[in-house]
């Protein structure tokens, strides 16, 4: 595998690394997170043609940004999946052409299912959140998901996140079940007021 590139990402937190992608990390990463489980407020498991479309945004996000849903790994400390890749975590433009979302930071995250419970998922978003506000410049970064999904909105509101009902929007890419989506934001003001 090719060493990655010197001025490629990469930020640590006490158990955590977010990193930029290498080629290797692509099959690993459908491999743990296109089940059932994982995808079932995503549109359901990914065909090839849908991990080509995920693997060019991600990809394009980090080129056209310097920001991205990065490589989350666990530190290799000894602890529970030392040393192992989680999923993703990290920041991107939002993407939805039309709706007031559009262009908005976007923190998200996706994870395997036997690295749910243990607090990585809050861990690397309060990182990102921290590099969408004093890294990267956002006065306003928000979260996206659906009605259905409350361990995904469950930790926007643990982050700090305001549910945003003025930016919900229907996507007509998803089914009724996954729609409408649900937005929650916080500013860059709120965030350094808070304590974690």
């Amino acid at each position: 595998m090719a060493e990655p590139a010197s001025d490629a990402f990469r930020h640590e937190t006490e158990r955590l690394v977010l990193r930029d992608w290498r080629e290797g990390d692509w099959p690993r990463f459908w491999q743990l997170t296109n089940t059932p489980a994982v995808m079932r407020w995503l549109g359901d498991e990914a065909d090839e043609a849908t991990k080509a479309g995920a693997r060019e945004r991600l990809e394009g996000y980090r080129r056209d940004h310097g920001h991205t849903f990065w490589v989350l790994e666990r530190k290799d400390d000894g602890g529970h999946l030392s040393g192992e890749m989680l999923g993703f975590c990290g920041l991107k433009r939002s993407n939805v052409e039309g709706e007031a979302v559009f262009g908005m930071m976007e923190v998200g995250w996706r994870l395997r299912e036997d690295a749910w419970g243990h607090g990585y998922a809050k861990e690397a978003a309060i990182a990102s959140l921290d590099l969408g506000f004093h890294r990267f410049g956002a006065e306003e970064i928000v979260a996206l998901t659906v009605d259905g999904n409350t361990a995904s909105w469950g930790l926007m509101r643990r982050l700090g996140m305001t549910r945003r009902e003025d930016l919900d929007f229907e996507d007509p890419r998803w089914g009724p079940h996954l729609n409408p989506s649900i937005v929650y934001s916080i500013t860059r003001d709120a965030w350094q007021g808070q304590t974690r």
